[in-house]
């Protein structure tokens, strides 16, 4: 998949297939959205593309505002998010910076400027509630007459519906909110994952005894928060099974280098001897949570902390045996 940064770039094919979001998540809602737009792509000999924002439209007029409650928790990171489009098989993606220009464009000169000498739209695909331009004053039914007078065609989807269920960002939001990562991963299709390059940190963790990993986001505000069970993607052949702290670290001093940085800390329960010590710096993983244990804890010294950790370890790891022993008995099961 190819990626540009704003819509004015040499490389970008002519024509294409569109729709446009911010796909926070790239649930099962979005796939099938997705899923709809390739096909349509490939019927009309076009690229497939995605238009997205960076940073999120409510992040924006929330720091306009100056009011940071107002910014939505993020699902997923930019990296995230392409990841996903990739594995959906769309073409290229447009990631547009959300700014003062683009929030005072009208939804006229977004669709002429934007779509129509931009892109090169044929087909525009969105949501049931898609609004769009300054104010969002643009809607379907505006993007629909634009559309048989400038020769694209506009498609509206409904809303994706599991067991009854709406599946939605904000459900999604809701759910990682609640630590329920199996309801998580039934909105997703996937168990919840993060990804980045292992960074160096202070060091504390393997003086504790417990080596971890360590992602650290710049600009994120993720939905999900706290101790979980999880499993590592990217480091051995097999994914390594562990737990790790999503957060800000709150038994630590506030002037730490990290402090009030979202941290992702993992700790893998068996540390592979090939990688050594010093073996998964610089390296890209991916970690799965897929059980939360319990919300961030304050600890009132390195002594609980150690023993805090330890107990988290062990709890993982009934965790992982559960699973085992569930597996087992579907394959069992299966078999017979």
């Amino acid at each position: 998949m190819k990626v540009f940064r704003g819509y004015r770039h040499p490389q970008l094919a002519p024509q294409c297939a569109l729709t446009i979001g911010n796909f926070d998540g790239v649930h099962r809602g979005h796939q099938a959205m997705l899923a709809l737009l390739k096909n349509e792509a490939e019927h009309r000999g076009v690229p497939s593309c995605v238009m997205s924002f960076e940073p999120h439209p409510r992040d924006y007029f929330a720091a306009l505002a100056r009011k940071p409650e107002l910014a939505p928790a993020r699902i997923a990171t930019l990296r995230d998010k392409l990841t996903e489009l990739v594995r959906c098989g769309i073409d290229q993606c447009v990631v547009l910076p959300f700014d003062a220009r683009l929030a005072a464009l009208s939804p006229e000169a977004f669709i002429q400027d934007v779509l129509v000498q931009g892109l090169g739209a044929q087909y525009v695909l969105v949501g049931d509630d898609f609004r769009f331009g300054a104010r969002r004053a643009g809607d379907y039914a505006m993007l629909d007459v634009a559309g048989e007078r400038q020769g694209f065609d506009v498609a509206r989807m409904n809303s994706y519906e599991v067991h009854g269920n709406r599946v939605s960002s904000s459900a999604v939001r809701q759910a990682l909110a609640h630590g329920d990562m199996a309801r998580v991963a039934g909105l997703l299709g996937r168990p919840y994952s993060i990804s980045g390059h292992v960074v160096h940190g202070r060091k504390l963790g393997r003086n504790l005894g417990f080596r971890t990993l360590n992602l650290r986001f710049s600009h994120w505000n993720p939905a999900a928060s706290g101790i979980f069970a999880v499993q590592v993607h990217g480091l051995d052949a097999q994914p390594l099974t562990g737990v790790a702290n999503l957060g800000i670290r709150p038994s630590l001093d506030p002037s730490d280098v990290n402090g009030g940085r979202v941290l992702l800390e993992t700790h893998c329960l068996e540390w592979p001897a090939h990688l050594g010590p010093e073996g998964a710096y610089g390296k890209i993983i991916r970690v799965e949570l897929l059980h939360k244990l319990h919300d961030e804890l304050k600890y009132d010294g390195l002594d609980s902390l150690k023993a805090g950790i330890a107990k988290d370890c062990d709890d993982a790891r009934s965790f992982f045996a559960a699973m085992h022993t569930e597996t087992s008995r579907q394959t069992t099961r299966d078999r017979i």
